[in-house]
């Protein structure tokens, strides 16, 4: 079945394209549209009711551009907001959750170390999640500035890394041997947290996962592009700097109202 509307993506900010990275190079003939709603930046200090809305937002904005299937590309919209937004439109949506399966399941320590946001960590959807691991320990730590510092420009400042210990350190003193990145800015700070992790400690991301379930349902109910190399489109609230920096300056991205 062929299809060759646009891949909708969006995240509270440029954290996101983490996830669009990994589905552009999975679906390479399929023409993303990606929305970063940095001006709102970051969720997870936010009400429910409040991601639910901006959420709502950013769908109805993604709608207008003719997309046929929507990425949540952010933990926190995803946890607080999937399951309104499914029950609202009727076009499919792909969700990112923190991997704590493959953590929870291959650990040898029964011990695993997740940092996520407030938003995400007190979500129901979560603590669901968390409670089928009963046998693994789970440290939760929430990521206090760090979305903001990489929505700045700061991903190797000095006051990021003294965050990036100041958290992990007490999981590492706890023997943690996987740590699960549970927000999707967060990938761009694996070179930083592999500084100061040992090395058996296997850091855990859901990019992939998102990109295959993306193609999954792709192939099984919308349909899939064959357009040849489609460029993509990116769409900020504030000012483009940091995510043209975050894409390599490789595409353009056009600053909107919204």
């Amino acid at each position: 079945m062929e299809n060759n509307q646009p891949i909708g993506i969006f995240d509270s900010g440029i954290g996101g394209t983490s996830i669009w990275q990994e589905i552009h190079q999975l679906l390479p003939n399929e023409k993303t549209i990606y929305l970063a709603d940095s001006i709102n930046a970051p969720y997870g200090q936010k009400s429910k009711q409040e991601i639910i809305d901006l959420s709502m937002k950013n769908t109805d904005f993604l709608l207008k551009m003719n997309c046929k299937l929507i990425v949540v590309a952010c933990n926190t919209a995803t946890t607080n907001a999937i399951q309104e937004l499914r029950a609202k439109y009727n076009v499919p949506f792909i969700g990112i959750e923190p991997a704590i399966k493959p953590a929870a399941t291959n650990s040898k320590t029964q011990t695993i170390g997740i940092l996520a946001t407030k938003g995400t960590l007190n979500s129901e959807l979560f603590h669901k999640a968390t409670e089928m691991y009963q046998d693994t320990t789970i440290m939760e730590q929430v990521g206090h500035g760090l979305v903001q510092l990489i929505e700045g420009g700061k991903i190797n400042s000095p006051e990021m890394e003294d965050l990036l210990h100041s958290y992990l350190q007490p999981m590492i003193d706890a023997n943690i041997d996987y740590l699960v990145l549970g927000c999707s800015h967060y990938p761009y700070l694996i070179p930083q947290i592999k500084k100061i992790l040992p090395e058996h400690i296997q850091i855990i991301d859901s990019g992939q996962a998102v990109a295959r379930q993306t193609q999954k349902v792709l192939e099984e109910k919308v349909g899939v592009s064959n357009l040849q190399t489609p460029e993509p489109i990116f769409y900020t609230n504030t000012n483009p700097k940091v995510l043209l920096e975050i894409l390599n300056g490789k595409y353009t991205v056009e600053q909107i109202d919204f």
